[in-house]
């Protein structure tokens, strides 16, 4: 071998060895064209270079710079600035950096799970108006789409960019985030900025660092096992093997004429309610796929325009497909289905309705109590009532041999070292924090997770007072009409009791709920409320009622128990002028039964004609309460509580 030769191979086994490298000024996706920067703190800019690089930056009239390390990473700090923009932003290195349209305001850390995610589009029905009136671009969202890491914290971000509140980009935007942004901006004029990091269906535990669960030893144990990308793999090659699958049988979808087709005639359908699950009329526990069919007339004057299809909510996916054209499909259960027709997919007269519904667990079919309409112009056409249906396929239960998959997003620290690591050199204004539902499975755990995790993202934050703003879950789930148990009610009462954790705040939503979708659309008041609490806590408004009645203590007073409240403001009442609801009392032997109470002053008197000798009280103890009432004047719910915990 040559000399050159040698000298060419030496090179690029040692760039091999030294691993990837920088040779010019690189940013993490966060430091970007339109970015909002935090107000009247110091700022940190930070990204990569070369070893031994000099780099500069300048910002709003201050220059500062810096030589990178051994290992290319480099940081400057900014004085703290007032609000204002846009500004630009340059950096020089061996290549040079312009950054346009920068603001300086508030910026917050939005996460959680997919109460947090829901943006405007999923609930463009509700909020039209604000999608087409948002023309606000202080208003600007940094959207972090879903990314795990098992192996430990991450440095980066996947790219993405800035977008601001105008009736395009808003669709995009966390419902929300957005209206709690919307009251900051309208009230003190300071652009904002949002960080929305939250995944759906996603556990606290995923969110905490190794760090926050350094004293959970399970957990522990499972950060160290999923560290092993081999294992791991395995794991899941091993679960995918495993699996089985199911030979793919749909009889609709079998023949040469298939059953969504115009010219097939239907033969041996029955017929079947909507909305409804089929397993409450007369198909029993089937798991596979069932087709729906209706004709429906449509009047000439509905034909030549766009229409709209609204189908409640399908558990858990479907097809729709209108005189044998696919129209709009769904691959899960929870989104409302709102699909578009284009003109031309109507005609007069008889239109023929299919829809392919697909359900792997539970019960399948449509939910109760949704919209379910045919819109064109001001006309509407009701799609409830009598439909055909006839089976596809019955999926057969699968034999599981091996183990389950291991799926990132649900692991200890996966979300954490994804998704708020490569964020921790971010200066915020806080965080708002709307999760739990995934948790309700180990409701008394998370008595101990949500305070951890606001510790443990104020260390690496670096900032001990940081604001933590949070939801309190509200009302979902079928009502009942005697007292029960429930560990959606243990998830709340650890957020009420989390406001023992110095700067926080909860936002009580035990009436914004809805009992068959755990994604309520009333989205817009949990944001407002969110920002009561910023106003008071962070905008200095302390004159202002920012939340609801919280439970302070109780006492016995002969056969009654006397309860009082703080945050009662200009005083308590019945939110809807009947007598207080949801009120329960138990003796010793903690048999709850319901109970009558009535307000006098800023307490409530309870008691019950069955429990002389009275000793816990509970209200709204429950997943779904029937009409909890007990407001203040200002309008804000009292938090569910108990007594006798």
């Amino acid at each position: 071998m040559d000399q050159t030769r040698r000298i060419s191979v030496f090179i690029f086994f040692y760039f091999l060895l030294i691993g990837p490298g920088y040779s010019q000024i690189t940013l993490p996706g966060l430091i970007a064209d339109s970015m909002v920067l935090q107000r009247e703190v110091p700022l940190k800019i930070w990204g990569w270079a070369s070893a031994g690089e000099k780099v500069s930056v300048s910002f709003n009239g201050k220059n500062v710079k810096t030589v990178t390390g051994a290992g290319g990473k480099w940081m400057v700090k900014l004085p703290a600035m007032k609000a204002g923009g846009p500004f630009k932003m340059k950096l020089i290195g061996k290549n040079t950096i312009v950054l346009e349209n920068i603001l300086i305001g508030d910026v917050w850390l939005c996460s959680g799970q997919s109460n947090m995610v829901h943006q405007m589009r999923l609930h463009n029905i509700t909020y039209a108006a604000d999608i087409a009136g948002a023309n606000y671009p202080a208003i600007r969202q940094y959207w972090i789409p879903t990314t795990t890491s098992l192996a430990g914290p991450k440095e980066n971000l996947p790219q993405r960019s800035w977008k601001s509140a105008n009736p395009k980009d808003i669709n995009e935007f966390s419902v929300v985030a957005y209206f709690f942004a919307k009251q900051l901006f309208l009230k003190y004029g300071i652009p904002i900025g949002i960080i929305n990091s939250s995944v759906g269906g996603s556990s606290i535990e995923a969110w905490t660092s190794e760090e926050g669960l350094k004293n959970n030893a399970e957990l522990m144990k499972l950060i160290t096992r999923n560290k092993d990308t081999s294992f791991v793999n395995g794991i899941n090659r091993k679960a995918l093997a495993s699996a089985g699958k199911r030979k793919e049988a749909d009889q609709g979808l079998k023949g040469e004429l298939k059953w969504y087709e115009t010219r097939y005639q239907p033969k041996g359908w029955r017929n079947m309610n909507i909305p409804g699950y089929w397993e409450d009329q007369g198909i029993r526990d089937l798991n596979g796929v069932v087709w729906y069919r209706r004709e429906l007339d449509v009047p000439a004057d509905m034909v030549g325009m766009t229409a709209r299809i609204h189908m409640g909510r399908i558990v858990d996916a479907d097809q729709f497909y209108i005189n044998g054209q696919l129209i709009g499909s769904t691959g899960y259960q929870y989104p409302q289905r709102r699909y578009s027709l284009a003109s031309g997919i109507l005609k007069p007269g008889k239109n023929i309705l299919v829809i392919r519904v697909e359900n792997t667990a539970g019960k399948g079919g449509f939910v109760p109590d949704k919209p379910y309409y045919l819109e064109a112009g001001n006309h509407k056409l009701d799609l409830k009532g009598e439909w055909q249906y006839k089976v596809g396929e019955s999926y057969l239960p699968v034999a599981r041999k091996g183990p389950y998959m291991i799926s990132e997003q649900g692991q200890p620290a996966a979300l954490y070292n994804a998704m708020i690591a490569p964020l921790t050199n971010a200066a915020l204004k806080g965080i708002l924090w709307y999760q739990g539902e995934s948790n309700v499975g180990n409701a008394n755990a998370y008595r101990k997770f949500l305070p951890e995790l606001i510790k443990d993202w104020r260390t690496h934050f670096g900032q001990p007072d940081l604001p933590f703003y949070y939801v309190q879950l509200p009302n979902f789930g079928d009502m009942y009409y005697h007292p029960v148990e429930s560990n959606l009610a243990v998830i709340r009462e650890a957020a009420l009791q989390t406001l023992k954790v110095p700067y926080t705040g909860m936002a009580v939503t035990i009436d914004l709920g809805e009992w068959n979708d755990i994604h309520p659309d009333n989205k817009k008041a949990v944001g407002d409320r969110l920002s009561l609490i910023a106003r008071h806590f962070s905008y200095g408004e302390r004159n202002l009622v920012y939340s609801g009645p919280l439970f302070e203590s109780s006492g016995i007073d002969g056969n009654t128990i006397v309860v009082s409240f703080n945050h009662t403001g200009s005083g308590l009442t019945a939110i809807d002028g009947e007598p207080l609801s949801q009120f329960e009392i138990a003796g010793e032997d903690k048999k709850f039964v319901w109970a009558k109470a009535y307000i006098t002053g800023n307490k409530v008197v309870v008691s019950a004609d069955g429990v002389p000798v009275p000793k816990y009280v509970r209200y709204a103890w429950a997943d779904n309460p029937v009409n909890p009432n007990l407001y203040n004047l200002e309008g804000l719910p009292a938090s569910p509580f108990r007594t006798d915990r």
